[in-house]
């Protein structure tokens, strides 16, 4: 298993990545604001209108670091790739199980699978560690539909139904997932999902975490030789990273959901660093954010148990485990996917 490097976060709009030697330098004005060696680095975000040298492109590309541009909600914006890396095979592989029915429901089926477990689990741990806390008879219906689309998951030979099991799952899911916020209920209330623009400080935190993990998967895909645009469960659409969003669904719960919770029943997180749009979507400050993405980090260097690996790595390392693991399925190496499902 390779080794957890850093992904540098750069949210200072003003800010301009140039390029010195081997490392990357992030500038305001004519001051060096922050200097890093290109060797430490698996990626590098950048949060509003960032600029970014033509040089520090080359090296990124060269070295194989992912650099992303979003806009300060979040939003993705661009992505700069260099040559595309891994062997061919694989990726010519990859696009044949796409057009394989078979083996397409096959993955779609793992990843549900995958996404419905974790969201089960946590549920689960919260009707553990805070029994009569909340809406205890709510949550544990909810534990048991998905239960119910477990199987029925199992038992589905149907993309288009498997899907449906999945909308059905997710809603059911985050029907309930208002009674898991036990801290500063009145400001961080949660009536549903919702995006582009996210109407309550919960959704913020959730799609801001949810366009950093999708970083990740993407990144994760490239280094191990897969095309992260052509997935089994997300339909293909132009510039959008299918595959990563499949990886993303079983990882949701475990590495966003639960620190969304933790943020904001730990009082990390309070109504000051949220702002409203007169659109009505509410964005994150600059402090928040960087508060959040201090967190997110904490959370990736800690280690556990990979439960099919059955070794020690850091949670950061999760979508690459994950990534190996479906490159050797369609090797051949494996009979199946195994998605990651908690403990």
């Amino acid at each position: 298993m390779r080794k957890l490097l850093n992904v540098l976060y750069v949210t200072t709009p003003e800010s301009y990545l140039a390029r010195n030697g081997e490392n990357v330098l992030i500038m305001f004005g004519e001051e060096t604001k922050l200097r890093v060696p290109i060797h430490n680095l698996e990626g590098i975000v950048c949060f509003g209108y960032t600029g970014a040298s033509p040089a520090v492109m080359e090296l990124c590309s060269e070295r194989g670091v992912a650099l992303s541009f979003l806009k300060e909600s979040g939003k993705f914006l661009a992505r700069v790739n260099g040559r595309v890396s891994g062997n061919v095979l694989l990726r010519r592989r990859q696009y044949r199980v796409t057009d394989d029915q078979e083996a397409t429901q096959s993955l779609a089926k793992s990843f549900i699978m995958g996404k419905l477990f974790n969201c089960k689990c946590v549920l689960q741990r919260f009707l553990r560690d805070h029994h009569g806390k909340n809406d205890d008879q709510a949550v544990k219906k909810v534990v048991n539909s998905l239960t119910l689309q477990l199987k029925k998951t199992d038992n589905s030979v149907n993309l288009d139904i498997l899907r449906g099991i999945e909308g059905e799952g997710a809603k059911n899911y985050y029907g309930v997932f208002n009674n898991l916020i036990l801290d500063s209920k009145n400001f961080f209330q949660f009536k549903g999902r919702s995006r582009r623009p996210p109407l309550d400080p919960v959704n913020a935190l959730l799609s801001f975490l949810y366009t950093l993990l999708a970083h990740d998967c993407a990144a994760a895909l490239e280094t191990v030789g897969l095309d992260p645009q052509v997935g089994f469960l997300h339909r293909e659409r132009p510039g959008r990273l299918s595959l990563a969003l499949d990886m993303m669904e079983e990882l949701r719960p475990y590495l966003v959901d639960r620190l969304t919770l933790s943020l904001i029943n730990n009082r990390q997180v309070d109504s000051k660093g949220f702002l409203v749009k007169e659109s009505g979507g509410i964005l994150m400050n600059d402090e928040m954010r960087k508060s959040v993405i201090v967190a997110w980090q904490k959370r990736k260097q800690e280690e556990i148990i990979h439960p099919f690996l059955e070794e020690k790595i850091a949670i950061g390392l999760i979508p690459y485990a994950q990534a190996l693991l479906l490159a050797r399925h369609l090797r051949g190496d494996l009979d199946s996917y195994p998605p990651f499902l908690m403990r």
